[in-house]
């Protein structure tokens, strides 16, 4: 990546920022420098393979997929077409990106191994759960309901990515977001439509991208899109402040993206709002900096959450239960017979009314306190 912010800002200028380009993503994505784009979403040909047309039990034709550029004569020319793309991409992508590629089980399987091959290192497999999934009409198998993402660095070895954990841990009540994701498939008002028919046979629903690109993306950010479809990931990215690239080798669907991305309006709200606040980021504190402070005294308790496990604050910053004694780290884990803790979030305090606080608690108020840069009028 290019070291200094003139050459970066020099990368940035040559690339076709904020736009949907028509033509095959291979042959454009020749003349895109190298390590120039932070997040890449791929939402490649499926190859189907359908066989029969669909019908419904009432004898209506199921809208299938079966447009053009989803055919291929052979599984090799899918596959040398996939290692095309991904190549291409990988040398696009900047040494601290990463890419998603969705699929079903006729194509997914074979992109992750190609993924491997080419030298992407997968870090997880995301299953998109369908609320609302087409029946299995003939009753000959399950009901498909669901598709698969891979989210993958362009190496093994990569030091950094992007990856908002607190983001999708609030989108998700304050719990860890698991790989599968309950969203809907792009019905109502959101699913384009010309004539009363569907647009695209494949739209995405924008809550399905809104995950990839606040997880996996900063603001500013630059995201390419190869296979932009009706432009989803266009607009989640303008929504969010990002940057973006789309490729669209259909004429009619590039005009349908690009059409909808001008219609949203300029987001006028504080960048701040985008900014999710991350522990790692705040100044580190030593728990015994508490004591040093008064925050804490020498003698006081500290109680796990149920008031099952009882400490006690020595001098040194250290807790002691009965003759274990240590960080709050290793005494929480202690007690608990477990390989490791978060004293943290593990101890509490008791209040001037006997409620038990989390000691964080006491070091958001140091922070604030000590850490924290003031005006002089403060």
């Amino acid at each position: 990546m290019p070291g200094s912010r003139r050459e970066q800002e020099a990368v940035a200028a040559s690339l076709p920022i904020n736009e949907i380009i028509v033509g095959d993503c291979i042959e454009i994505l020749r003349n895109f420098p190298e390590k120039s784009v932070d997040l890449i979403f791929a939402d490649p040909p499926y190859n189907l393979q359908l066989k029969n047309e669909l019908w419904r039990p009432n004898l209506t034709l199921v809208d299938a997929v079966d447009d053009r550029w989803d055919q291929f004569d052979s599984f090799k020319q899918y596959d040398e077409f996939t290692g095309l793309w991904l190549s291409e991409c990988r040398r696009v992508l900047k040494d601290t990106g990463s890419i998603w590629v969705i699929g079903t089980y006729h194509n997914i399987f074979r992109v992750g191994s190609i993924l491997l091959d080419l030298g992407y290192w997968i870090i997880n497999d995301v299953i998109w759960h369908k609320t609302n999934p087409m029946p299995n009409f003939r009753g000959t198998r399950f009901q498909n309901a669901t598709e698969t993402l891979i989210w993958a660095m362009k190496d093994k070895n990569q030091k950094k990515y992007t990856f908002d954990y607190h983001a999708m841990k609030n989108l998700n009540d304050e719990k860890q977001m698991q790989n599968v994701w309950h969203i809907p498939l792009c019905r109502g008002q959101e699913r384009i439509k010309i004539d009363g028919r569907k647009a695209h046979s494949t739209q995405k629903p924008e809550a399905l991208l809104y995950r990839v690109i606040l997880s996996s993306s900063r603001r500013g950010d630059t995201v390419l899109d190869p296979f932009a479809g009706s432009g989803t990931t266009a607009a989640v990215a303008k929504r969010l402040k990002r940057n973006f690239i789309g490729i669209e080798i259909e004429k009619g669907y590039a005009e349908i993206a690009q059409d909808r991305v001008n219609s949203l309006e300029s987001m006028l709200f504080d960048d701040l709002l985008l900014e999710t606040p991350s522990k790692r980021n705040q100044p580190r504190v030593k728990f015994g900096k508490l004591v040093e402070v008064s925050f804490l005294c020498i003698g006081q308790a500290l109680y796990s959450r149920k008031r099952k496990h009882r400490a006690v604050v020595k001098a040194d910053g250290f807790l002691q239960v009965g003759e274990q004694v240590g960080s709050i780290h290793k005494v929480g884990a202690l007690v608990q017979g477990a390989p490791a803790c978060n004293g943290w979030d593990f101890w509490c305090y008791e209040d001037d009314e006997g409620t038990l606080r989390s000691i964080d608690d006491l070091r958001q108020m140091y922070i604030k306190e000590f850490l924290t840069e003031r005006s002089d009028n403060d």
